[in-house]
């Protein structure tokens, strides 16, 4: 097992240094994952990878989860909740323009390892929440590449996925995805 899993499983129990141990384990990598992010944001971007890393890691500690089983549920936690603040950010942005015309997708423009404007940011939200409900799975694989940054290899060892699986769930979700983007428009 690793360092990171048994600091994991001891914040399970419930011991208290534990998550300050946590931290410098997993900080590096944490920064990565919103660096990778954060990369492809619009110019003038005011949230930096630092703070969006220490705003994910205040949701992760008092969130009151704390029973990750493991690296690869920690990680998915954390791209969950710098998957929620991207999406915070980008609702309060669109609420300042007061519901300026959103854009219409291509599909190829809908690489969504990439960024996107924060409109479409939250049309991809809402069609996750869909797909969400409806495969799990691939909604998953999209968090994690879209939100967590991460490359179909890193998705694959993070969900204990083949690699041609995580493509293949990769694949469908981005078509869609692409199909219900469409449709609101």
């Amino acid at each position: 097992m690793s360092e990171i899993t048994l600091v994991l499983q001891a914040i399970g129990r419930g011991e208290s240094k534990a998550s300050e141990d946590l931290l410098p384990l997993v900080y590096d990598a944490l920064r990565r994952l919103a660096g990778a992010r954060m990369a492809h944001e619009a110019a003038g971007q005011t949230l930096q990878p630092t703070a969006l890393v220490h705003e994910a890691w205040l949701q992760l500690v008092s969130a009151g989860e704390r029973s990750w089983q493991n690296r690869a549920h920690f990680f998915g936690a954390a791209a969950d909740a710098m998957r929620r603040i991207l999406i915070d950010k980008a609702r309060r942005k669109s609420r300042l323009k007061r519901g300026a015309g959103q854009a219409r997708l291509d599909i190829d423009d809908l690489e969504l390892a990439q960024t996107t404007p924060d409109d479409n940011v939250l049309l991809i939200n809402e069609a996750l929440e869909k797909l969400e409900r409806e495969d799990p799975e691939q909604a998953r694989v999209v968090v994690l590449k879209f939100f967590g940054g991460l490359n179909n290899q890193e998705v694959a060892e993070n969900m204990g996925l083949s690699l041609r699986t995580v493509e293949r769930q990769w694949a469908c979700a981005k078509g869609r995805l692409f199909r219900w983007v469409r449709a609101q428009h």
